[in-house]
């Protein structure tokens, strides 16, 4: 998701400066290159030593008659973008009044100067982050296209937010925004029946690659409705679903907002059959007979209300025939008009890799590899459906 990118991460005198070291592996284990700055108060906090281990690069720590400012976030400079995790109140502060007495708050002037994208990453206690002075510092600094990763709000501190969202925020700074204004709706992972209050029938998708879906497509501007059995996550608006019927009604609100919807992904797994819950424990010991009936499929039921939709499917088989998937794609794809439909070969359900054919309306493409770079596809795939 950052393969190539040159991220300089400044690093600020929060607590929270002990997460520098896994930040920054994680910022590479994504593909960036990584350049610390540390303040004085980081210093204090996080070794120097340590953030060279974590980047491989010694870290800037005063600056010089190098300008390493310059050589850093100028307009010829190294960094594609400035990360600034943690971010103190005070650092956020200087850096909205254009205050440059650290080398972190001084890279920050000077990338904004030369318009190269920052991140902001804010960590410190909660009232701090309430003081409306800091508010009115993050609304200012945000007015100049800055980008701010949200605290997580727990024990009365703004706590640095996850890697994953921090590395989210990076990506979508630095990855062309071709979805920027577009709105996209993607289903995910299993869906779940009733048998009685202890018992269900479900399947074994993970949501992965639903999730990777809505990621990419995050990453690429666009604003996305999430519909998925999982946890909220920070790239998308989330509606928690748990039966095929819950999923279909959170879609067709989705979709059906004033038209709002420009794409919907339907990547999840949903259940083919219902049946009528019993009201009390079914007791063992004894077979039963489970009368199963079929559930409205989503995407016929959004075609017949939104004609002119563009929409994604996914079709899982289990034969690992590469032309019997293409046959049934292709089936689906113009049963129900859709742009292009994703073949899955059911074997990789749950794992972290998967295979998958591209089947659109002139060729096939054949992807094997993560499930994230899966979601990125497909997310490239939708910027041409929609371009």
């Amino acid at each position: 998701m950052l393969e190539g990118t040159h991220v300089a991460l400044g690093v600020t005198g929060s607590i929270a400066a002990v997460k520098t070291v896994e930040l920054a592996h994680e910022l590479r284990r994504h593909g960036a290159s990584v350049r610390a700055v540390l303040t004085d108060g980081a210093r204090g906090i996080v070794h120097p030593w340590a953030v060279e281990f974590a980047t491989e690069t010694p870290p800037v720590t005063e600056l010089t008659g190098a300008v390493e400012h310059v050589d850093l976030c100028g307009r010829e400079g190294w960094a594609d973008v400035l990360l600034i995790a943690p971010a103190t109140a005070n650092t956020v502060g200087k850096v909205a009044a254009a205050v440059d007495d650290t080398p972190v708050t001084t890279c920050a002037t000077t990338a904004l100067g030369a318009d190269i994208p920052v991140v902001v990453a804010p960590a410190m206690h909660e009232p701090m982050y309430d003081h409306p002075g800091v508010l009115d510092a993050i609304d200012r600094v945000e007015s100049w296209g800055v980008d701010f990763v949200d605290p997580r709000i727990e024990e009365g501190k703004a706590k640095l937010a996850s890697e994953a969202a921090i590395v989210t925020a990076v990506a979508r700074a630095t990855t062309p925004d071709p979805l920027a204004g577009r709105h996209v709706v993607v289903t995910s992972g299993a869906t779940t029946e009733s048998v009685d209050p202890i018992r269900t029938l479900s399947n074994r998708a993970s949501g992965r690659t639903g999730r990777a879906v809505a990621r990419a497509c995050h990453v690429r501007g666009a604003s996305v409705t999430l519909v998925h059995d999982g946890p909220d996550v920070h790239y998308a608006d989330v509606c928690t679903v748990e039966s095929a019927a819950e999923m279909l009604d959170a879609v067709v609100a989705a979709v059906a907002d004033d038209d709002s919807a420009d794409a919907l992904v339907s990547a999840a797994a949903v259940s083919d059959f219902t049946l009528d819950s019993a009201p009390e424990k079914i007791r063992s010991g004894e077979s039963i007979t489970l009368e199963l009936e079929p559930t409205p499929k989503l995407i016929d039921t959004i075609r017949a209300d939104h004609p002119d939709l563009p929409m994604v499917g996914f079709k899982a088989e289990t034969g690992g025939d590469d032309e019997a998937m293409v046959e049934r794609a292709r089936a689906l794809r113009d049963r129900v008009d859709l742009a292009f439909v994703v073949a899955n070969d059911a074997s990789v359900m749950g794992a972290d890799d998967t295979r998958a054919l591209i089947v659109g309306t002139d060729d096939v493409a054949r992807y094997t590899g993560s499930k994230a770079g899966l979601g990125a596809r497909v997310a490239d795939e939708l910027v041409a459906v929609l371009d």
